[in-house]
């Protein structure tokens, strides 16, 4: 009964533990928002706004639901900051047939290599209280925990 017992313990202590990480993630990660929210600020830009930016400017030409595919959001969920995007002349969307095409204009063109760069820059300093190896196990660990989900 005693093995039982220490078994139990462990467990627990396991879960606890587990649990301290979630946390631990969640807060790590909410501040990071909260930061990169202000630092795209400087730019009028959204996290949403910036997210749809990169992601055409990185392929030139999109549909509407390849975009939603990549931010993993429905077709209709976009449609509204699309149409918000478009208004601010950053992108231009082209309707062919049945299909949405999606394409930074000269001025998200210009937006998108002002912005990007700047928002790698400050997003990889978040990391710099860590060594090139720490950096490294911590992104290794993390794709475990994502393939295990």
């Amino acid at each position: 009964m005693e093995k039982n017992k220490k078994e139990s313990f462990l467990s627990k202590q396991e879960e606890k533990l587990g649990v301290l990480i979630w946390f631990r993630l969640s807060r790590v990660y909410n501040q990071s928002i909260r930061q990169s929210n202000q630092h795209l600020k400087a730019w009028n830009l959204s996290a949403a706004q910036f997210d749809v930016l990169v992601q055409v400017g990185s392929h030139e030409r999109l549909t509407q639901q390849e975009l939603a595919d990549k931010l993993l959001v429905t077709k209709g969920n976009i449609t509204q900051l699309l149409g918000k995007m478009e208004e601010l002349g950053w992108i231009r969307r082209e309707q062919e047939w049945k299909t949405k095409y999606i394409s930074l204009t000269a001025e998200g063109q210009a937006l998108f290599d002002e912005v990007v760069p700047q928002q790698e820059q400050f997003q990889a300093s978040q990391f710099d209280g860590l060594d090139r190896e720490e950096k490294k196990q911590l992104l290794e660990l993390l794709k475990k925990v994502q393939k295990q989900s």
